[in-house]
């Protein structure tokens, strides 16, 4: 009798304490469910969430290429290293102005997007053709001879798409008379790194026209996300340019 009653408190206390470990510790597919049953209900909040998570890595990409401007800029005071001064100084604005860029994606909106999206890419022309004046000594600009879309379609009237074509000719034509420019251009040692540079940017140019082309009003997120990454990169490789040339 004595073993019997043992055995039977025994068994009840395991099966108490499973019942409690059950409890403490539930099943991680229904904590999955759980957490995939909210997203689906709020998918607005998850695609922000997702936007702020994109944003940080690209603070964290930002945070390391200021980093190594630092310690390239640093060969260059101490002499190690040289460089053209046009160069050093871009490179101190690019620096800055892409840490603001990463700030401003934080607060993009659909309402604000394509208003920053147009001021940062006339910005942009505007410093890249400075710098190509200064190292060419001239960019003859022709306007564009049409409006026209593809296969001569006309341009959409449309306000969003209008603005868009027309910044679109016009950024292209000004593109054309810079590598025009730069074509002409005969350099070495330092100052073919500046002119190499300022042909990247360029081209870089060109390339984020060329996607703001069949840019839709829906894709502002993606559209100002890919301009910023973009500009990390290049930010980036002009860094990785600086300490190129021994004195």
């Amino acid at each position: 009798m004595h073993f019997r009653k043992v055995a039977i408190i025994g068994t009840l206390a395991a099966a108490v304490g499973a019942g409690a470990c059950n409890r403490a510790a539930p099943d991680s597919r229904a904590v999955t469910a759980q957490g995939d049953a909210s997203a689906a209900a709020n998918p607005a909040a998850e695609l922000q969430r997702q936007r702020e998570e994109e944003v940080e890595r690209l603070d964290r990409r930002v945070a390391e290429i200021d980093r190594k401007y630092g310690e390239k800029n640093q060969k260059v005071v101490a002499g190690e290293r040289t460089a053209t001064a046009g160069l050093r100084e871009e490179l101190k604005e690019d620096v800055a102005n892409v840490k603001e860029a990463v700030g401003n994606l934080r607060t993009t909106s659909p309402e604000n997007w394509w208003d920053r999206e147009e001021a940062a890419i006339k910005r942009t022309a505007d410093d890249i053709q400075a710098d190509v004046a200064r190292l060419a000594g001239s960019v003859k600009s022709t306007p564009p001879a049409t409006t026209a879309g593809p296969a001569a379609e006309p341009v959409s009237t449309a306000p969003f798409t209008s603005r868009r074509d027309k910044l679109v000719a016009d950024l292209r034509a000004r593109i054309d008379a810079m590598e025009r420019a730069l074509d002409n251009v005969k350099t070495r040692g330092t100052q073919k790194t500046e002119v190499e540079d300022t042909r990247a940017r360029v081209k870089k140019l060109g390339e984020d026209v060329d996607k703001l082309a069949s840019a839709s009003a829906d894709d502002w997120w993606n559209v100002s996300k890919a301009r910023v990454t973009d500009y990390i990169d290049r930010v980036e490789a002009s860094v990785n340019r600086l300490d190129d040339n021994r004195p």
